[in-house]
């Protein structure tokens, strides 16, 4: 896998906002998502310029920020928490409006960035019935996440991808999210104190 570099550390002194926080996982899972369409094309999969290469950037992106989701749960406060993971979605709308020519080809203003929203909405309530503990995701997490993607490819690609997507994408994006998130929040877990309805679900 390709290096990806991004800023996991700020030099200035003062802590950051969530939004700041947020536009660097969202620039990291941005990155990885097209690194990981092209490992894949290059293995042969068919991921075609428009809806499908549109579906797989958003599929990732959102797999991407249920794990930064859940790792914050685990470093953060409720509210804090609660912060970054709305500015993080939102980021990611943005990213993908503003590419929405590159991926998808011809659509509306706003249709793309709505349509990811909806996306995250939808399967941050699907994400919730998996466990994700400090050593990562269990396996229904990284398998849900696997048959989202094969949705999205021709029947001759879909038998393998699981395996693809479960052995490799997801270890190497996940290491990578893991040492930026490390990075901007910390490497030990805060002192928290459990309320009624605060759970990594």
């Amino acid at each position: 896998m390709a290096a990806v570099r991004i800023r996991s550390r700020f030099h200035a002194e003062g802590q950051r906002s969530s939004a700041a926080l947020a536009s660097v996982v969202a620039i990291l899972a941005w990155k990885l998502a097209l690194e990981s369409i092209k490992r894949l094309r290059d293995a042969k999969y068919d991921i075609d310029i428009g809806r499908p290469y549109f579906d797989f950037v958003c599929e990732f992106l959102v797999f991407m920020a249920m794990a930064a989701d859940r790792v914050a749960y685990m470093k953060l406060d409720a509210e804090q928490r609660g912060e970054f993971t709305a500015a993080l979605g939102k980021r990611l709308a943005e990213i993908i409006e503003d590419n929405n020519h590159m991926l998808f080809g011809e659509a509306q203003p706003g249709e793309c960035k709505q349509h990811f929203i909806d996306l995250f909405n939808r399967r941050g309530a699907d994400y919730a019935e998996f466990d994700y503990a400090a050593d990562g995701p269990d396996f229904g997490f990284k398998r849900y996440f696997a048959s989202c993607l094969r949705e999205g490819l021709p029947e001759k690609d879909r038998l393998w991808v699981i395996d693809q997507v479960m052995d490799i994408e997801v270890p190497d994006a996940l290491k990578a999210l893991d040492k930026t998130l490390a990075g901007l929040f910390g490497g030990g877990d805060k002192p928290r104190r459990e309320r009624a309805g605060d759970s990594g679900d």
